[in-house]
């Protein structure tokens, strides 16, 4: 009766053997990430009431859930990023689609942009007026016009062509907060006797409110994606760093970035590539190279404001040096948190 037994152990160590083995043969399951931003400024804590506060932790809260179930069942990130800023400029707390800034005129000129890193491929509006949405018409310039970058009535007529794009009138991204903030500035601009026509390079806006998102997919693939109403009482069609490739949106096959800052100097510093290049061609950490472009050649330019970075590993880097951010994030291994002012 002992011999079954002394012959069934070898064979009970074998199968354990066997199964092990075609566990370790089995690939690592895929990483994902996620990064959002909902704009960077000076916004003190004692200036946002405790339901506003609830409201914005909601809202980032809303945009990465929206991001994080396409990269879940495989979607492609450049999915994910425009899933969230779709919800971001939907959201009436972000200078972003409902809720964006004011204009010198009272009105609302909107630009956005995405990249999808490892093709390379882009698109931006900047200027539009009409169009609910801005990053789904910067994605459709992306994918079904020979450019880049569309503005003013050429985007809109562009628009125009693409009945998939909601269209709605000026008027809808109103909201009172903004009126009062656009109030406010001209009394100012008044008060200062109109020292100048438009915003002095010596007054910085003090929150920029610009929303963004960065992805990693379960392919490996980075995408990027911004939109802002820009700056409040801003004149001349001026245009920021967000729809512009580059300054305010970048991403390549091993880094992506949004940015969220004073687009002047975002423009001139071409802010997002240069994370992504001193990563790529330095071999510089995300987080070393995020902070030494948002933290030191920013402000030694005059600028301020933040960016939300990710490499090809998920690691994630979210500088700023005006106060706060609003900000959210999901990494790779699944943990997720949401806010606002450094501390957090």
């Amino acid at each position: 009766m002992r011999l079954p037994i002394l012959i069934s152990l070898p064979l009970l160590a074998l199968s354990a053997m066997t199964v092990n083995a075609h566990a370790a043969d089995q690939p690592a399951a895929p990483k994902t990430a996620l990064v959002i931003h909902g704009g960077a400024g000076f916004v003190p804590k004692d200036s946002i009431t405790e339901a506003e506060r609830r409201a914005y932790h909601a809202a980032l809260n809303r945009a990465l859930d929206a991001g994080n179930a396409v990269l879940k069942r495989g979607g492609s990130a450049l999915d994910a990023v425009t899933a969230v800023v779709v919800v971001l400029e939907d959201a009436p707390q972000f200078n972003a689609g409902k809720g964006a800034v004011f204009n010198a005129k009272g009105g609302h000129e909107l630009d956005a942009a995405i990249m999808e890193g490892h093709t390379r491929r882009a698109g931006s509006v900047a200027g539009v007026t009409t169009i609910k949405n801005p990053i789904k018409l910067a994605r459709t310039v992306m994918e079904h016009s020979p450019h880049v970058m569309l503005a003013g009535a050429g985007a809109e007529a562009f628009a125009d062509t693409r009945p998939e794009i909601d269209r709605v009138p000026n008027n809808w991204f109103d909201t009172d907060k903004r009126r009062q903030q656009l109030e406010k500035a001209q009394r100012e601009e008044a008060a200062k006797g109109k020292r100048e026509a438009s915003r002095s390079l010596d007054d910085a806006p003090t929150y920029f409110g610009t929303v963004g998102a960065v992805a990693l997919d379960a392919q490996g693939h980075i995408a990027a994606a911004t939109s802002t109403g820009g700056m409040t009482n801003k004149k001349w069609g001026r245009v920021g760093d967000a729809p512009i490739i580059g300054a305010g949106t970048w991403a390549d096959e091993g880094c992506g970035v949004s940015g969220t800052g004073w687009g002047e100097y975002y423009i001139r510093n071409a802010v997002a590539h240069d994370i992504c290049a001193r990563v790529a061609y330095r071999g510089d950490s995300l987080q070393a190279a995020a902070e030494e472009v948002v933290n030191r050649i920013v402000p030694a330019a005059g600028g301020d404001g933040g960016a939300i970075a990710m490499d090809r590993q998920g690691n994630i880097a979210m500088p700023f040096n005006s106060g706060s951010m609003f900000r959210g994030w999901i990494r790779t291994d699944g943990s997720r948190g949401t806010a606002i002012h450094e501390e957090e």
